[in-house]
């Protein structure tokens, strides 16, 4: 893989952040865009399970789905209680995504502004916390709306690789998924992942490698490939704004409710023939990447 940091500014004008990464679809970390914002001294743990400690939540293991787990299948559930006791006892690889605690909890939408000076078209019924123990994993993936996120880190360190959309290819998209097939698990170690050997191309695929620390947020363009690793326990917030194009738009209707749908069908009714014709066409996409290098 071909990587760099992400370019990383402690505050930014409106105007460049539209001209400079917002309209191309460059990331940036913003280190002080949340600084004022109440939550940044009130959001822990404790508040937190003051609040929805009661709450059942489904958790995530680092195990890698295969190829006939349904999207977002959940490996347990727990109260949040429970799972901010476990994790915070030391290393415990289980995640909390896209639980809407504003539900339980809508207090919680006073302590912070949404950043629309910077961009607009928020989706303010779905602010999203996103919860990890360390060494927990979020593998390689983009989001199946196709919006563009504000990703701010609350607690904790998180590794992060980011890839363009247009690198899927190159990571070995699975066809009417949103996944890689390619295992990213510990990349930074050395330790034999990626696997090179069994996917070539990789080498090829240009992307960024950084780490998001407490205060830090992220924005992340629309369609970019993503894989996370828990530090240290923690939790973060994402805002997610749809595209202001139609065609951008349409790109996340359609993975939502037609490519999500089909997959899941087929999954179903010929698992076995639907996973071996999709490793084909990964292969042979991959493969003509390679040829033009």
């Amino acid at each position: 893989m071909q990587l760099k940091p992400v370019k990383t500014v402690d505050s930014i004008e409106p105007g460049v952040f539209k001209k400079e990464f917002y309209q191309p679809g460059v990331p940036v970390v913003i280190k002080d865009l949340a600084k004022n914002w109440p939550a940044s001294t009130k959001w822990n743990w404790d508040y937190f399970k003051s609040l929805v400690g009661d709450k059942k939540v489904p958790l995530y293991n680092n195990i890698k789905s295969d190829a006939y787990t349904p999207i977002n299948k959940a490996d347990d559930y727990k109260t949040f209680g429970e799972y901010i006791d476990m994790i915070s006892k030391g290393p415990a690889g289980w995640r909390i995504f896209l639980f809407n605690i504003f539900d339980h909890a809508p207090q919680l939408i006073n302590d912070f502004t949404w950043p629309e000076h910077l961009m607009t078209g928020f989706v303010k019924k779905y602010p999203m916390l996103f919860t990890g123990g360390a060494t927990s994993i979020t593998h390689m993936h983009f989001d199946i709306d196709m919006s563009h996120i504000l990703h701010t880190q609350f607690a904790g360190r998180k590794r992060i690789l980011l890839f363009p959309y247009s690198e899927q290819h190159k990571l070995y998209r699975k066809p009417f998924e949103v996944l890689s097939l390619a295992d990213f698990s510990h990349y930074h170690e050395g330790n034999g992942t990626p696997d090179y050997k069994q996917f070539p191309a990789l080498k090829l695929a240009q992307g960024y490698d950084f780490i998001l620390e407490p205060g830090d947020t992220l924005f992340m363009p629309a369609g970019y490939w993503h894989h996370m690793e828990y530090l240290e326990s923690g939790f973060a917030m994402s805002l997610r704004a749809l595209q202001p194009s139609l065609g951008g738009k349409l790109k996340g209707v359609w993975n939502l409710f037609g490519m999500r749908s089909i997959d899941t069908m087929m999954k179903k009714t010929a698992p076995k023939w639907w996973y071996e014709s999709k490793k084909k066409k990964i292969f042979a996409n991959a493969e003509k990447e390679l040829m033009h290098t």
